[in-house]
């Protein structure tokens, strides 16, 4: 079975997933966005990419934990990323080449300290005497926003738009700590 949604440019991605771990069981591939796998699997343990960069997460339509994937393979991911769930749904990030731009606010609603951004930051706390934000403007490029410093914990996938309050969004009181482009090069 193949999901051939439709990718916002053509430089498709593809994803095959896997019932079982290391690649065994049934599997389907898919080349666009998927807000709920289940019916396609009732399981995945492993999953290949093929092509292109992929956010999956742990519940349906794009919500609960999310993990970016890049060409590569994962055959038991479960345990490389700690989840105690499969993957339910995925979403392909669109190649970017061109400049990257965001700014980041302390507070809701861009309130607070405001920072412009056009390439990685691995610490706000140190570079800025920032606590954190809490509501960004993406201009361009797309981004991953991790909640420690150093590019760990938990992960976000931001593309362009507004992101007024990362409350409301149903993230509680998260406060990202760094953020990282994704690079054409990942591709």
């Amino acid at each position: 079975m193949s999901n051939t949604g439709s990718p916002t440019n053509m430089n498709m991605g593809r994803i095959t997933f896997y019932e079982d771990r290391n690649f065994m069981g049934r599997s389907w591939d898919c080349m666009g966005d998927c807000p709920d796998m289940h019916s396609y699997m009732s399981r995945c343990h492993s999953c290949r990419v093929h092509s292109g960069c992929f956010m999956v997460y742990d519940q349906a339509n794009y919500m609960g934990n999310a993990y970016f994937m890049k060409r590569g393979e994962y055959g038991d991911y479960m345990n490389m990323f700690g989840w105690s769930d499969y993957i339910r749904s995925c979403r392909m990030i669109p190649m970017y080449r061109g400049n990257y731009r965001m700014r980041i606010y302390e507070r809701d609603n861009f309130g607070g300290q405001m920072h412009e951004f056009m390439d990685d930051c691995d610490n706000c706390m140190d570079r800025y005497r920032m606590n954190g934000c809490m509501s960004c403007h993406v201009m361009d490029g797309h981004w991953l926003m991790y909640e420690q410093p150093h590019y760990r914990g938990r992960m976000w996938y931001f593309g362009p738009g507004e992101y007024r309050s990362f409350r409301q969004m149903g993230w509680g009181n998260m406060r990202f700590m760094s953020m990282r482009r994704i690079m054409d090069s990942w591709y």
